[in-house]
C-alpha cells in the first residue's frame, strides 16, 4: 500500500517538485555510453538496443580502435564488424543498421553526424529516442525526451503518464516539464529507472521521489535530502555500493 505523502511542499506541482529532488540526487546527470563525439555515441545508442550500456560499454573500445571515423567503419568488412559486435546481440542487424548510418554520413553530410533531427531519423537504425538522445546529449538541443523502459516505468509510477506506448509516453512528459529541462529530465528518468526505481524490487525505502509517488511502498528513511544523496553516490558508482545499512 502507498504510503502518505508527508512532506510535498505546499504550492509546488508534483511535476515540479520530481524535477527538484531528481536534480538534487543528479545535480549533473550523465549519459551511461562512453563515448567521445557525436558519431561514437550514435553507433554506441545504435548498439544498446536490447542490450545494457555495460555491455555496449565493453565492445566499443576496440570497435573504435579498428574503425576510428565513419567512413572506416562503412567500408569495413560486415563480418569483421559483426565479430566485434556480436555480444550486444542481434549483430548482424546492428553491423548493417552502423555501417549503413555511417555510409549516409560519409556520402550526405560529410562524414559528420547532423544536428537535425529529421536527419537523423533518415539513419538505420535511428527512431525518436536514438535521435532524441543524439541531439540532446551530443548538441545539447531539446528535441525531445528519452522515454527507454526505465523512464517509461518511472513515469506511470509517478503518475506522469498512464501509457505504455514510448511515443505517448514522450508526449506526456513534454507536456508536463519546460522544455529547457528535457535533456537532463530524460537522462535523470533513465538513471533513476536503473538504479532506484528498479522493475521487480524498487528501492522505495531509499527513493528521494517517496513522498511524491503515488506507487512508493513503505515509509522512506530519513528525509528526502539524505536520500538524493544515496541515489547521487549509487549513480556515480553505476551500481557499485550498497544500501545504506538502517
Amino acid at each position: 500500500m502507498a504510503h502518505e505523502r508527508r512532506s510535498k511542499p505546499a504550492g509546488r506541482s508534483p511535476a515540479t517538485e520530481i524535477a527538484r529532488r531528481l536534480a538534487k540526487a543528479m545535480p549533473e546527470p550523465r549519459c551511461e555510453l562512453d563515448h567521445e563525439g557525436p558519431w561514437q555515441l550514435l553507433v554506441a545508442t545504435i548498439l544498446s538496443a536490447q542490450s545494457t550500456d555495460a555491455r555496449v560499454n565493453r565492445v566499443t573500445p576496440a570497435l573504435f580502435a579498428a574503425y576510428a571515423t565513419p567512413a572506416a567503419l562503412a567500408d569495413a568488412p560486415r563480418e569483421r564488424v559483426e565479430a566485434l559486435i556480436h555480444s550486444t546481440g542481434f549483430f548482424r542487424n546492428k553491423a548493417k543498421s552502423i555501417q549503413g548510418a555511417s555510409r549516409i554520413l560519409v556520402e550526405r553530410h560529410g562524414g559528420k553526424v547532423p544536428r537535425d533531427f529529421e536527419a537523423l531519423l533518415e539513419l538505420p537504425g535511428v527512431a525518436r529516442k536514438t535521435a532524441n538522445l543524439v541531439m540532446g546529449i551530443a548538441f545539447g538541443v531539446p528535441s525531445g525526451i528519452v522515454v527507454d523502459t526505465h523512464a517509461g516505468r518511472v513515469a506511470r509510477r509517478l503518475g506522469l503518464t498512464a501509457a505504455e506506448d514510448p511515443g505517448e509516453v514522450e508526449r506526456d512528459l513534454r507536456a508536463a516539464f519546460p522544455r529547457a529541462r528535457w535533456v537532463e529530465l530524460g537522462t535523470r528518468l533513465v538513471l533513476h529507472g536503473r538504479y532506484v526505481c528498479l522493475a521487480r524490487m524498487p528501492r522505495c525505502r531509499h527513493c528521494p521521489l517517496a513522498e511524491a509517488c503515488p506507487c512508493a511502498e513503505g515509509e522512506p528513511a530519513g528525509t528526502w535530502s539524505e536520500r538524493a544523496g544515496f541515489e547521487r553516490r549509487l549513480v556515480e558508482s553505476r551500481g557499485e555500493m550498497d544500501e545504506p545499512a538502517e
